[in-house]
């Protein structure tokens, strides 16, 4: 039988939503509302079971064995405005050029919140968002960005390209900047006020309570939906409403999440958008990093001046694709992409590391299909036109790790190459394909 209560409040999303791409200009009062006990819910049985736990230490089945009554209380702390998010549990994480990532890991009753709020102002704000943003976004993805990024450069008259590296983004978005923006489509005070809580409630690092004054919280569920409205209004609204209008020629803006290139016909447009991005992104008290932000040549005639001017051609690297020049085979211009060098040894390394520790507490057969499931990983993601011969290279140095670490079972050494084909053809590995063509008409 259907669920009465829910239906109703996705029903109410529907007439938001509805009412979003109606109106640019409503202000939605009444939301907190709809945090009722059934869509909240909806909203943890959505969540990932087996993500770690947070300060409380519960974990999803834990908090599903009482289910209904530990959501009521939750929803009359929330009605009553007692409920307060508790801090994050930091852990950090190795980043390509050996520095940490620091990502917090929310209790389950935050999950539960941030994915209630991030639905409903996701319903909102899709009705905003350009089509120039493709980062966390229900049917966009890097492969969408991807993809738009070779059609502009191939079929239109890129010659520039503005490359921008936000320093710390995440850990530096303003919170009362990012309050008026989400005023601008938001104006319920109790949903204001509970995502004013989550900004504010901090992390736990090393047993110390630290607390928040600037920064969306990663790793949680409502970041990636805060961060988007912030950068919306800051960056992509900024880009279509004032930029273009002010070019010579053609320009182009593809963003996933804080990472974003501009494409540019002329150099003069290219250095002007630099400058006016750094004002803006002060403005906003961002900062451009400014070793990682720069404007250079890049297009149909790159290869040529670079040779003529004896020097390498321009590339840029763009969600784990480094994008050169290249050439089709009858000798027409093209985006070549390959995997980064950085992400290419950052994986091997990771494959290393994993074969490294697995080999003697499992069975080789059950590894084995693990690692079928992580190449099968590798090629859903780096399977992009262009870039076979990097796939095609993770797959046999794959092949040679496992190989080696398999010896390292024990001092006889016995897995030879001949004994290693035999395995490999009774228990196959998945061979390397292209998985998304930038060719065909639609890409998912």
């Amino acid at each position: 039988m259907p669920n009465t209560e829910l239906n109703k409040t996705y029903r109410k999303l529907s007439s938001i939503s509805h009412c979003a791409k109606s109106d640019s200009t409503f202000v939605f009062t009444s939301l907190a509302h709809l945090l009722n006990v059934e869509f909240l819910k909806d909203c943890f049985l959505s969540l990932d079971r087996n993500k770690a736990v947070g300060v409380d230490r519960v974990n999803w089945y834990e908090y599903n064995s009482n289910l209904d009554e530990n959501l009521k209380v939750l929803v009359d702390r929330l009605k009553r405005k007692a409920f307060k998010p508790l801090p994050a549990k930091r852990v950090y994480i190795p980043k390509e050029n050996k520095e940490l990532r620091a990502l917090g890991i929310s209790t389950i009753e935050n999950k539960i919140v941030e994915k209630g709020i991030g639905r409903i102002l996701e319903t909102i704000y899709e009705a905003d968002f350009y089509e120039i943003s493709y980062g966390f976004r229900r049917g966009k993805n890097a492969h969408q960005a991807l993809k738009t990024i070779g059609e502009n450069i191939n079929h239109s008259r890129v010659n520039h390209i503005v490359e921008a590296d936000i320093e710390g983004f995440f850990d530096n978005v303003d919170h009362d900047m990012l309050i008026e923006f989400l005023k601008i489509r938001v104006n319920d005070t109790s949903l204001l006020f509970l995502i004013k809580r989550f900004l504010k409630a901090g992390y736990i690092d090393n047993n110390l309570i630290v607390k928040s004054d600037k920064g969306t919280p990663q790793g949680s569920i409502l970041s990636p939906i805060l961060a988007n409205i912030y950068l919306h209004y800051v960056l992509d609204k900024w880009f279509v409403e004032v930029v273009k209008r002010h070019t010579r020629g053609e320009c182009q803006l593809v963003r996933y999440a804080d990472d974003f290139i501009i494409m540019c016909q002329y150099e003069y447009d290219a250095k002007r958008i630099e400058k006016a991005l750094r004002r803006r992104f002060n403005k906003y008290k961002l900062n451009l990093h400014p070793a990682k932000t720069r404007t250079f040549i890049f297009g149909r005639y790159e290869r040529e001046n670079a040779k003529s001017q004896n020097r390498k051609a321009n590339t840029f690297e763009f969600l784990g694709f480094t994008h050169y020049c290249d050439r089709t085979r009858r000798g027409y211009f093209k985006v070549g992409r390959k995997t980064s060098s950085k992400k290419f040894r950052k994986k091997i390394k990771e494959l290393n590391n994993w074969l490294k520790s697995i080999r003697n507490q499992v069975p080789i057969k059950e590894w084995w299909q693990t690692l079928s499931l992580k190449l099968q990983g590798h090629y859903e993601y780096y399977g992009i036109s262009e870039n076979y011969k990097s796939i095609y290279k993770f797959y046999k140095l794959a092949i040679k790790l496992a190989k080696k670490w398999i010896n390292r079972r024990s001092q006889k050494r016995e897995m030879n190459w001949e004994r290693m084909n035999l395995y490999l053809s009774m228990f196959p590995l998945p061979k390397p394909s292209i998985r998304h063509s930038f060719y065909n008409n639609s890409i998912s």
